[in-house]
């Protein structure tokens, strides 16, 4: 495939394929692509199938045994003259190592992957970038409030749990490996999860909207008055169900667009020289002080972007047409392969 050089007439869109993994936010992605003219491909399992047969946007689809199995099928993709678009499955299924591996020209950085799937590394980065984070708690003697234990990697909130005081905690993490998870403080507030899109080609950070998650069985729990779970054998849960669209007070903008103008900049500093480009999710907590502590970055698009289909109140701002996030990365790939610049958004 030739990403670069001489400009690139209209019509040669079609014979670039977009192709990724049929989970998390595949529809939107290939519904996005099909809009800019692109083909599209779904990477299934036997399980996943069926579902993207359903959608006639979808013009092909490669069957695998598992996701891992891509790695040793990618001369089918070189075929198709595609494209891959990550997608938090990516990080789950495939991994760092098998993403890296990955011949297939890749929307974005590889490099930011060692960053956003350490939680450790994560935190360097968002402190570095002057965002506000929760406490982070290193030991059991240092906790004097209730905390919230994630896995490190994407897990859709699987694996999260939360513990009232150091004993409850001491008791969950028996027989886990270390550095395996990390502790925090459960602040209280309003989840928010602060949807970005990272212009290389215009060197322009886009809020494209906001989400809040559905989690079981977190917030079915406020359903029932607090004198009624006492006694009741239930293990708060974060396991994500689904997401909800948020409209954020427009005095509040001034400060998003600061947070991911901010992460971007540091991000050219520890992945030089392009850093973070491409769509990407704060996620924290805003206190009743207006305060935003984030506790997370995806460095891709989110499932949360979902709910934003066919577009959003802000993408509308920008566009003027129907602009989800899948579609935004399609339209990022379609300038720079009229403008021979491919090369520099691919990997």
């Amino acid at each position: 495939m030739a990403v670069g050089g001489a400009l690139a007439a209209p019509e040669t869109i079609g014979t670039y394929t977009i192709a990724t993994l049929g989970s998390h936010s595949a529809l939107q992605i290939l519904r996005g692509a099909r809009a800019e003219g692109f083909a599209t491909l779904a990477i299934c399992t036997e399980a996943s199938e069926g579902i993207y047969r359903r959608y006639p946007f979808v013009d092909q689809i490669l069957v695998l045994p598992s996701f891992p199995a891509l790695v040793d099928r990618q001369d089918t993709l070189r075929e198709a003259n595609a494209i891959l678009v990550p997608h938090g499955s990516f990080v789950a299924h495939l991994g760092v190592e098998r993403n890296k591996q990955l011949q297939i020209p890749y929307f974005g950085n590889k490099h930011v992957l060692d960053w956003e799937t350490n939680r450790n590394a994560q935190r360097h980065w968002l402190e570095r970038a002057g965002l506000h984070m929760p406490r982070e708690i290193t030991s059991a003697q240092e906790i004097d409030c209730p905390v919230i234990v994630k896995l490190h990697g994407a897990r859709g909130g699987s694996g999260y749990f939360f513990a009232r005081d150091a004993a409850e905690f001491t008791a969950r993490t028996a027989g886990m490996a270390a550095g395996s998870y990390t502790v925090q403080e459960a602040l209280i507030g309003a989840p928010v999860y602060l949807h970005y899109f990272y212009s290389l080609l215009a060197e322009r950070l886009e809020f494209l909207g906001a989400d809040i998650r559905y989690e079981t069985n977190v917030d079915s729990l406020g359903r029932l008055p607090s004198e009624n779970q006492r006694g009741l054998p239930i293990d708060p849960s974060y396991v994500v169900v689904g997401n909800m669209p948020l409209g954020v007070r427009e005095s509040m903008l001034h400060n998003v667009y600061h947070l991911g103008e901010s992460v971007v900049a540091v991000s050219r500093m520890l992945c030089p020289p392009r850093g973070l480009f491409g769509a990407f999710c704060l996620e924290g907590i805003i206190t009743p002080d207006e305060q935003f502590s984030v506790f997370e970055i995806s460095a891709r698009i989110v499932a949360g972007t979902n709910v934003a289909l066919p577009s959003s109140p802000y993408a509308d701002l920008y566009y003027g047409e129907p602009m989800s996030t899948g579609r935004r990365i399609a339209r990022e790939l379609r300038n720079a392969i009229l403008t021979g610049r491919l090369a520099e958004l691919v990997e």
